[in-house]
């Protein structure tokens, strides 16, 4: 039997990367306080908080099922050395990409699988570099228009309208969407579980 898979996020990005991979997952949001989470870390970096918000997104849901394995995922994007997460206005997403364009930052995904019927856990961070074009004044009005990027860590995607402004990639272009299955891979097999056993094919 096919073990359930739950996905801890109201991803749809997240949602549509799994099933597009041969997955079913189920989906049950954390609702996690991400700043009380934040709070209890002393001067974590982007990749240290990223993973420590998927860790408690995925045990929040874990403590609600008796079996199945939970994934929880936390985006964010490091410029600088410092996390941006999503912008939420037109005008900080505006104001970031002043920042970003022409540049390169590090998109960080923390993920956490946790195994809710054993309680085996397994977490690690993913993380691709990103490379920035320089939109237009318009190109970026465009676009803060659209809506896109107001809800998306670092106030991008690659695999949308945003696309269009990414010069290019380093690493897995799936990290960046916010979840990376070579690493999800990983982390089912450190849990006992075959990723491949996950797969519903019609």
């Amino acid at each position: 039997m096919t073990a359930r898979l739950i996905l801890a996020s109201a991803s749809p990005a997240r949602l549509a990367t799994l099933r597009s991979a041969g997955f079913a997952p189920d989906v049950l949001v954390s609702g996690v306080d991400e700043d009380a989470v934040a709070a209890t870390l002393t001067e974590p970096t982007p990749a240290q908080l990223c993973l420590a918000l998927a860790r408690a997104k995925a045990e929040a849901v874990a403590s609600t099922v008796d079996n199945g394995l939970v994934v929880g995922c936390d985006s964010m994007l490091e410029l600088a050395g410092r996390a941006y997460g999503k912008p939420g206005t037109a005008e900080v997403a505006k104001a970031r990409w002043s920042i970003m364009a022409g540049g390169t930052g590090l998109l960080h995904t923390g993920h956490c699988v946790i195994d809710a019927s054993t309680g085996k856990s397994s977490a690690e961070t993913a993380t691709t570099t990103v490379r920035f074009g320089t939109p237009t004044e318009a190109e970026l009005d465009a676009y803060v228009g659209s809506g896109e990027p107001l809800a998306v860590a670092g106030a991008f995607t690659i695999d949308g309208l945003g696309g269009t402004f990414i010069d290019g990639i380093d690493g897995d272009p799936h990290n960046v969407v916010g979840i990376s299955l070579p690493l999800l891979r990983k982390l089912f097999a450190e849990v006992g579980v075959r990723i491949t056993d996950l797969w519903r094919l019609a």
